[in-house]
């Protein structure tokens, strides 16, 4: 992955949110406060823009400012969240270009990044159930072999069964855990948007 890339997977990342953003705020509305898809739209769409006017010469730096613009342009608990993983991301690839298993590495600095912050494990009905199987995934493909563009693919995979997963879980973290037993049957939206950004990645690689 290099700067053009990276900047490209942010984009992407923009306009899948775009498209599904009424359907984040729909599944927000039965567990949440109904704004994840506005929010989310707003902070990807920022980014997007701010990358879009600068020449980062690292691929670190351009995710890292993606973050950044998450963390100010964000509000609830999403802003923080993507924009920890996002800036965690970037401090670990400050090189022009990164292989596979570097991204892996910072993928899951990402990861620890968000469970650090939200306390969330695997189980817990959170974004976290869709990110930790798509680092899982993304390493083991590396590990075998794989190609950066078959990790991402089968990181974005994995993120989306984990996303799927979500639905008879019962909510321990965030919002919807105020919920107890009600937010059982409702498919976890934080799990949806970070499936949609593995699936951006996975696209993304793919068209290059």
């Amino acid at each position: 992955m290099d700067t053009d890339l990276a900047r490209t997977w942010v984009q992407a990342i923009a306009a899948a949110v775009d498209q599904h953003k009424d359907h984040l705020t729909q599944l927000d509305s039965a567990i949440g406060d109904a704004d994840h898809g506005i929010n989310m739209h707003r902070g990807f769409s920022a980014a997007a823009k701010v990358l879009a006017g600068s020449e980062p010469d690292t691929v670190g730096a351009v995710l890292v400012k993606a973050g950044t613009t998450l963390i100010s342009s964000v509000g609830g608990a999403s802003g923080p969240l993507y924009g920890s993983a996002f800036r965690a991301i970037g401090k670990a690839l400050e090189v022009p270009t990164a292989d596979s298993q570097q991204f892996a590495a910072a993928l899951a600095a990402g990861l620890e990044s968000v469970q650090k912050l939200g306390a969330a494990e695997p189980g817990d009905k959170t974004m976290v159930d869709a990110y930790a199987p798509a680092v899982a995934a993304f390493q083991l493909r590396v590990d075998s072999g794989g190609d950066f563009a078959a990790a991402a693919g089968a990181a974005a995979d994995a993120a989306e069964e984990g996303m799927r997963a979500t639905t008879p879980m019962q909510a321990r973290k965030g919002r919807a855990s105020y919920l107890g037993a009600r937010s059982i049957g409702h498919q976890d939206p934080g799990a949806t948007s970070t499936a949609l950004i593995f699936r951006a990645l996975a696209q993304t690689l793919e068209a290059r």
